[in-house]
């Protein structure tokens, strides 16, 4: 009892004792992958179909991984369909053609091919009027099965009460995805990105035959997901808010004191008020927190390059040790504006 008394006095003391508060915000970053402006009309292709070489190594994966019919191809099917509903709902291109009469083949199984060549991807946009393919590489499903059996109590039958025991077989699946996007004027692949999720389902009955219902209930989970992934990937060209915590100088004197009541109300116009007022008092320590604190007004507002002067005058001139971490965010997040700008040009 005494140590938690203890410790709940050093917290409190801590949290009071605390120069600063904490605040968040929400900040937009730009999009994972950048799409160039003037591209317009896309393209999706399915490369995931295991070539005919290695239909028998296939088959055998499917038997290992306890896989039912079509499963890797319908799942494939439902990856493709969410890349292309959430490219419709984007509204970022103007035509979105699914390739699927080209057979395009992965000789691996369960592996990422070697990228197709750039001569390749110019012939198929050329010859499909596309300006850039999104491929689908790999796709492939691994199973993992567990058996178990609990007594689940008796059936009372004309022969009297007979024990009865529940079967539960338990069916994790892994999804593992690869995609690429190609530009053909860009010199290099885009974008590469390999992904993997799983999901569990679970059978239970009387008899094994009953417990394997997982497997029915599998493949439209295995459906469903695999649509889910196919929107996710999408998203990597969309750009996408955090939020980002900032502290914030409250002790140093009187005006530091209200502008932290302001601050906590919302007000935080008139907490900068406050702070402006501090950032010519002639105590540096006080100059140089509320120099810190109007680099955070303006981040707040959005002003990025006013928010780098002050916290740039904060430590050069004041020597505020935090300010010169925070310059250095503040000049990522400029840098990451710039990109983001640039993809917005293209919306």
């Amino acid at each position: 009892m005494k140590k938690s008394v203890i410790f709940l006095l050093v917290a409190f003391v801590l949290t009071a004792c605390s120069s600063t508060n904490r605040l968040t915000l929400s900040v937009v970053e730009p999009a994972e992958v950048t799409i160039h402006p003037s591209i317009k009309k896309v393209g999706i292709i399915n490369r995931s179909t295991t070539s005919e070489k290695n239909n028998i190594l296939n088959k055998i994966d499917e038997v290992i991984s306890a896989e039912t019919t079509n499963l890797d191809s319908n799942g494939a099917t439902n990856c493709m369909l969410g890349v292309q509903n959430e490219l419709l709902n984007n509204n970022r291109f103007e035509e979105i053609k699914v390739l699927s009469h080209l057979k395009l083949t992965n000789p691996g199984v369960g592996v990422m091919p070697s990228p197709i060549s750039q001569h390749e991807v110019l012939k198929i946009c050329r010859a499909n009027e596309v300006d850039l393919l999104f491929v689908l590489e790999n796709y492939d499903t691994t199973s993992d099965i567990s058996y178990t059996t609990n007594a689940a109590g008796n059936i009372a039958t004309p022969f009297g009460n007979i024990p009865t025991t529940e079967h539960i077989a338990t069916l994790k699946t892994e999804i593992k995805t690869g995609w690429r996007i190609y530009d053909p004027m860009a010199p290099t692949i885009i974008d590469e990105y390999v992904f993997s999720d799983f999901l569990t389902t679970t059978g239970r009955g009387l008899s094994p035959m009953a417990a394997a219902s997982a497997l029915i209930e599998r493949n439209e989970a295995v459906k469903q997901l695999s649509n889910k992934i196919g929107q996710n990937y999408v998203l990597r060209i969309v750009p996408y808010s955090i939020r980002v915590s900032r502290d914030y100088f409250v002790r140093g004197s009187s005006n530091f004191k209200i502008a932290k009541r302001k601050a906590q109300t919302g007000n935080w116009k008139g907490a900068a008020e406050h702070w402006l007022q501090e950032t010519t008092n002639p105590k540096p320590k006080i100059a140089g927190r509320a120099c810190y604190n109007m680099a955070i007004i303006n981040e707040i507002n959005g002003n990025l390059d006013v928010a780098i002067d002050w916290a740039q005058k904060s430590y050069e001139n004041y020597n505020i040790q935090d300010a010169l971490h925070y310059l250095n965010i503040l000049k990522d997040r400029r840098y990451r504006n710039s990109i983001l700008e640039e993809q917005q040009k293209s919306q």
